[in-house]
């Protein structure tokens, strides 16, 4: 009596792993792709959120930057340069510090842009949300303004131009 596997044996149990893996990796990525998609419409809805909350917080308009969203160093008061409404790797303050326009979060690069000032005060704001690689980190680009309608493009950075994502804020 011998003991084991024969090769024909092993070799019908690699093919129905393959077959397997051929089926399943195409969906992880897919579902991957749309985690990432939903992660970066919600960073908007949070930054959107920390903005109004800073502007009737602080009564000065809008931030400056992105970095002004962020948390202060342990152990210093909330103020107007670093307000503690986003952690820092949503303000950028991770990597940038608080003078950054730019955060990077679930294959997603958010860009912060100050609008118009009036009286000393920032009275308009864009924030994007665009894919590091488009098709595998992320499908579509977002845009966001003091207005909190987001918007979507399949196929390049979205703008005020764009069509707004169902059930916006």
């Amino acid at each position: 009596k011998s003991k084991g596997f024969s090769l024909i044996e092993l070799l019908i149990v690699v093919a129905i792993i393959l077959i397997i893996a051929a089926i399943a990796i195409p969906n992880f990525l897919r579902s991957r792709l749309a985690a990432n998609q939903a992660s970066a419409v919600e960073s908007l809805r949070t930054l959107n959120t920390a903005e109004l909350t800073y502007a009737s917080t602080y009564g000065n308009g809008y931030t400056a930057t992105l970095g002004y969203l962020g948390p202060p160093p342990q152990g210093a008061p909330a103020d107007s340069t670093q307000a503690g409404l986003i952690d820092d790797v949503l303000s950028g303050k991770a990597s940038g510090g608080a003078s950054t326009m730019t955060s990077v979060k679930s294959g997603y690069e958010f860009t912060y842009s100050p609008g118009v000032v009036i009286s000393g005060r920032i009275e308009s704001y864009t924030l994007h949300a665009d894919p590091l690689n488009r098709g595998v980190s992320g499908g579509n680009s977002y845009f966001v303004d003091q207005t909190g309608v987001i918007r979507q493009n399949t196929s390049a950075s979205a703008s005020a131009a764009d069509s707004p994502l169902a059930g916006g804020m």
